[in-house]
């Protein structure tokens, strides 16, 4: 494969509007840049590396997190270890990809945020009553990737996955696994990076069931990241009704049966399959069974 093919594959990936693709990718670009430095400073013992490394991790010590708060954010996209981010990556793409399906694209950067900020908040708070430390710095996208995987358990939770060496198993099975493994292994060296996986997991949760209760928590920052999103909010007008003529109407049969099929898959990878109405999802299934 060429360097011109390869670009074009890469423009192409990133231009199907899938944001779990858009995470991976700037996930892999810090990885690499972070990893050049390092190599750089190896060899020029420069301190660049220790330097860069210092502003994209997230602080325990509120004294130091206050001169570089962004931390908070920058820590979610960070990676070193190439198991980290190996594992981490894996995991957004299959567990990422299952939430975009059930509850929309439009959610998985807000969600991937809020899960990321919830699990760096509680790293903070066990470091600073727990563990006392003069500093502590953490990296990596696990709390954000735990908070979507939970939240699609909690959505979906016998949504079906296949393990290699397990076979089927269902989402709220594996997700349960995973934050009994972490409580297990808490003490192992790694209380801090724990803590935060389940502040992710706990937030993911929380998003879940307070959205089936009508609170979205992800509102606001899909307001911010959506343009359409913000053309959609205007002021209620009230707008002239003419009265309802007396003449029956007839819908007309679907002219373009294409259309419509690709009017409903670009609305589930906006707001996910649940969005469809009942009319909509049966058309589909009548389609599928067509084809």
């Amino acid at each position: 494969m060429n360097g011109t093919s390869f670009q074009s594959d890469i423009r192409y990936w990133l231009r199907q509007g899938n944001t779990v693709n858009h995470l991976l990718f700037w996930n892999i670009i810090v990885f690499l840049a972070l990893n050049i430095l390092r190599l750089v400073d190896i060899i020029s013992n420069t301190g660049i590396y220790t330097l860069v490394y210092n502003q994209v991790a997230l602080h325990a010590s509120p004294s130091v997190f206050i001169t570089k708060p962004w931390g908070l954010l920058t820590y979610m996209f960070a990676h070193v270890g190439i198991l980290h981010i190996l594992f981490n990556m894996l995991n957004l793409f299959w567990f990422g990809n299952i939430f975009r399906e059930m509850l929309g694209n439009q959610r998985v950067l807000p969600v991937y945020l809020l899960g990321g900020i919830a699990g760096g908040l509680i790293y903070m708070g066990s470091y600073y009553l727990f563990v006392p430390a003069p500093d502590a710095l953490m990296i990596g996208a696990s709390a954000s990737v735990m908070c979507l995987l939970v939240a699609a358990a909690t959505q979906v939770p016998n949504y079906e996955i296949g393990l290699m060496f397990i076979g089927a198993i269902k989402l709220k099975w594996l997700a349960l696994a995973l934050v009994i493994i972490g409580v297990i292994t808490m003490f192992d060296g790694n209380f801090g990076g724990v803590m935060s996986h389940l502040g992710g997991a706990a937030l993911g949760f929380a998003y879940i069931k307070l959205l089936q209760n009508g609170t979205d928590l992800a509102r606001p920052l899909i307001w911010l990241f959506s343009p359409a999103q913000r053309s959609s909010v205007k002021p209620a007008v009230k707008k002239f009704k003419p009265k309802k003529s007396p003449l029956k109407v007839v819908k007309k049969a679907d002219e373009n049966p294409q259309s419509r099929l690709d009017q409903l898959l670009d609305k589930i990878n906006e707001k996910g399959y649940n969005s469809l109405s009942a009319e909509e999802k049966a058309w589909l299934e009548k389609m599928s069974k067509e084809k």
